[in-house]
């Protein structure tokens, strides 16, 4: 497993082109853009006039396709291709994707993103009818349902099976002679459509990897669509109408990039406006305002312009600290904050700090800054968070399953305070994140999941359920 000061992880991303006649090249591009969300592995799988090559090992994009001549043997006009973190299944190469599958009458590689809630079940069932698993992925679930499907048309059978799976996904499947994409009917992953100036149809989960390559967004992916693009174009249809638009917050918060836009609303922007609520929400006096580099910097910037407080670069990381295959133990973590962050004395000496930062897991690296910038001379350090806290685990395709591992689970606000040495701790209210993120919808909690924060999830938890409500002793609660 990767060592990341921050301990939350997103599943993975996926990027797909059709109609480019340099598919594998414009995808590896558009993966190192995605390479955020997720650095354990990475792989492209072509379409070469029906024909489908594939490559993918561990490792970040660069790592994969450091030999130029893995990247030249993908020929073909279409791809696909995903960089992953794994929150289902070992982090081993057989886990890796795309997925290839072949049969005897046809092929199809496939991609996904999310976690799906049913997994056992199902997995259970298909191997109960004959199915044998290559890997230990949820994502090869749904080949098998696909195959499995007795409906007359391929659309029929892909439809089935999405109707089958439940959870967070959104997936990416290469035919013979079609890209396919899909999303799930709550959309908890983000997933854009664009278009290139060549008239190349490309789909990826952040719109950030358009700006890269040069494509135009289209529109996003609906909650309950799928896509079929192939040579005469894009056709849009649902597999199902039962959809409700809950898209993982954390996205906005945390995972995404600040460029990429999700159903209208800038990162960015968004971050700013959840510092800037957050700095309304804030009861402390302050000199300075200081952001953990890098997701914390936009919210940093909103509070600062709204308490007019300056905006102060009390933090610098290490950008070159390489990525290390170690056991992240808390020991561990500790130590490899001071290799990621370091404190600026000059900036901080002699102030009382606002440490602006998106969220807090387990409360160790919160810790280790606090002391940094005390050890750097801050008479106070005010920490104050651009999200609730942290309290329930994510079961749609975030590697927080349990509530064990969250601080803000197990102790009070006050008691968090005290384990993390800072003067005062300020999260920003469920309120004011709904607010600040502003999708303009009528669904629940503002067309956001946000169950991580208050334990209400849009969806059955299936598997997981038994599980989730022996670790609160009380029933599930769903909205």
């Amino acid at each position: 497993m990767t060592y990341e000061v921050k301990s939350l992880n997103e599943e993975c991303g996926v990027f797909g082109i059709w109609g480019h006649p340099q598919a594998a090249q414009v995808t590896y591009f558009g993966l190192h853009s995605l390479q955020h969300r997720g650095q354990e592995g990475a792989g492209i799988l072509t379409n070469d006039a029906g024909k489908l090559i594939r490559h993918r090992d561990t490792g970040l994009i660069s790592e994969v396709f450091k030999n130029p001549a893995n990247l030249e043997k993908l020929t073909g006009q279409a791809a696909i291709g995903h960089v992953r973190y794994a929150t289902a299944g070992e982090a081993s190469i057989d886990n890796i994707q795309p997925f290839h599958f072949k049969f005897y009458d046809m092929e199809f590689g496939l991609a996904h993103n999310g976690n799906l809630t049913n997994t056992k079940t199902l997995k259970k069932e298909l191997e109960h009818n004959g199915a044998i698993f290559s890997s230990s992925s949820d994502t090869e679930i749904l080949a098998h349902l696909i195959r499995r499907s007795h409906n007359p048309s391929f659309m029929g059978k892909v439809k089935e099976a999405l109707n089958t799976v439940k959870g967070g996904f959104a997936y990416l499947l290469m035919m013979e002679d079609k890209l396919i994409a899909a999303l799930d009917p709550n959309g908890f992953r983000p997933l854009s459509i664009g278009k290139m100036a060549n008239g190349a149809i490309v789909v990826s989960s952040e719109t950030c990897a358009f700006e890269v390559v040069g494509a135009e967004w289209i529109r996003d992916v609906k909650p309950g669509e799928v896509v079929i693009i192939d040579n005469s174009g894009i056709q849009y249809d649902t597999y199902t109408t039962d959809t409700q638009l809950a898209i993982c917050s954390m996205e906005y918060i945390y995972f995404a990039r600040p460029d990429s836009n999700i159903h209208g609303v800038n990162v960015h922007t968004a971050r700013k406006r959840m510092g800037a609520q957050l700095a309304r929400e804030f009861k402390h006096e302050a000199d300075i305002v200081v952001g953990i580099p890098n997701s914390s910097l936009s919210a940093a910037m909103g509070f600062a312009e709204e308490s007019g407080l300056p905006n102060e670069m009390g933090l610098i990381k290490n950008q070159y600290t390489q990525r290390t295959f170690i056991q992240p133990t808390q020991e561990l973590r500790e130590q490899g904050v001071r290799m990621k962050l370091s404190a600026v004395s000059g900036v901080v000496k002699g102030k009382r700090v606002v440490m602006i930062d998106d969220s807090i897991v387990r409360g160790t690296t919160s810790r280790r800054i606090v002391q940094l910038l005390k050890e750097a001379g801050a008479t106070e350090v005010h920490v104050a968070i651009a999200s609730p806290p942290l309290k329930y685990p994510c079961f749609y395709g975030i590697d927080i399953q349990t509530r064990r591992e969250l601080i803000a689970a197990n102790h009070s606000v006050e008691e968090t305070r005290q384990i993390i040495s800072a003067d005062s701790l300020t999260y920003l209210s469920i309120d004011g994140l709904i607010d600040s993120i502003g999708l303009e919808t009528n669904a629940p909690n503002g067309g956001l999941c946000v169950a991580y924060f208050d334990g209400k999830y849009p969806t059955p938890l299936y598997d997981y359920e038994e599980e989730y409500r022996r670790s609160l002793d009380e029933k599930v609660s769903f909205y």
